[in-house]
């Protein structure tokens, strides 16, 4: 193959890629114009304390263990991959995976909310996932809600001395359903002109559980195999954040 070849092939392959995963479709993540304007102002209010806590939070992180912003750049990376890759419904949206339980196991729940927020102002802004409009909401229900289920779960999961890998799968899979709970709450409220919030938020959860439960086994074992590699390949940073000791 020659070395023009090769170019078109790279260049093919990346538009493909970059079509494949940026769809111009109703995405999970709250689009733009979707929610009244007092209700973003409301969601991205609510979000402010935690993000502040995840401020100081990542600081004191990064202060104590320069060699850690590695690590937490990859948790990040992750939320921002994974939560891009977006499987059709049925009913003409879609769902993704999160990707927010890793971060929330390996630096705590408000540091996510930070790292979350990053994904989505880039999703938003680059891929046409969500809006900046509703980017407080989104924030809220992913980065978040689902972040604080993760993390306490798997500190629950620990005390009743669940084998670990199990607790890791829980916390990521769980923290990832209750995403779409809050972010189907959300709607609810917003949008129940017709019926009553407790049948919108039904109506609502049903447009996702067909694909959201399958997606959410699937990133536990995702999240599962990656501090599996992590154990094997980044011993010095897990040990700096307790985790390997936790592990033993």
């Amino acid at each position: 193959m020659s070395k023009q070849e090769k170019r078109i092939l790279a260049l093919t392959s990346v538009c493909a890629l970059t079509f494949g995963i940026a769809p111009r479709v109703n995405a999970m993540h709250i689009m733009e114009g979707y929610l009244p304007g007092g209700f973003c102002i409301a969601w991205g209010v609510l979000c402010l304390p935690f993000l502040a806590a995840g401020f100081f939070s990542i600081r004191k992180t990064l202060r104590e263990h320069r060699n850690l912003i590695t690590l937490l750049a990859m948790s990040g990376a992750f939320v921002f991959v994974i939560s891009s890759l977006k499987i059709p419904t049925m009913f003409g949206s879609c769902s993704h995976m999160t990707g927010t339980g890793l971060g929330a196991i390996l630096f705590g729940p408000t540091a996510v909310s930070i790292l979350g927020l990053i994904v989505l102002l880039f999703q938003a802004l680059l891929l046409a996932h969500g809006g900046l409009t509703t980017i407080g909401a989104n924030t809220f229900s992913m980065a978040i809600a689902g972040p604080f289920v993760s993390w306490g779960i798997y500190l629950l999961c620990k005390k009743v001395r669940i084998n670990r890998k199990v607790g890791i799968f829980l916390a990521a899979a769980l923290g990832d359903l209750f995403t779409y709970c809050i972010t189907a709450l959300q709607l609810a409220l917003a949008h129940h002109a017709d019926v009553t919030m407790g049948e919108a938020l039904v109506e609502f959860l049903a447009v996702f559980a067909p694909t959201q439960v399958p997606l959410a086994i699937i990133e536990g074992i995702i999240t599962v195999l990656i501090v599996m590699g992590l154990e094997t390949y980044a011993k010095p940073e897990l040990r700096a954040i307790g985790f390997l000791k936790e592990a033993k």
